[in-house]
């Protein structure tokens, strides 16, 4: 249970991100609303995972889930650069996430 609740924390860490972005320093209402509130249980999904995952092994699972879905956003709806690299670049964190799940 803890590690479906980490990844969806890391999946809120992208939408939290994203809405970070978009508020353009909290001068938009709703992308700040929902900064809030995504980082609000974001945050409450990773202290969860984190009282029975190492805490080395949830934080950096957490960040590299919210990384690399945040990138993809950038990359698919924001007009971020797409390359060869920067894909080979997020397959490795993806690797090192997949590594960590394996070696609990």
């Amino acid at each position: 249970m803890a590690w479906l609740i980490l990844v969806a924390s890391g999946l809120l860490e992208t939408a939290w991100a994203t809405a970070l972005a978009r508020s353009e320093g909290f001068t938009r209402l709703w992308p700040s609303v929902t900064f809030i509130v995504t980082l609000t249980l974001s945050m409450a999904g990773l202290a969860f995972s984190l009282r029975t995952l190492p805490v080395g092994t949830g934080y950096a699972v957490w960040v590299g889930i919210g990384a690399v879905g945040t990138a993809i956003v950038g990359m698919t709806w924001l007009g971020e650069a797409v390359s060869m690299a920067r894909v080979f670049c997020l397959l490795l964190i993806v690797s090192g996430i997949v590594g960590l799940k394996l070696l609990h």
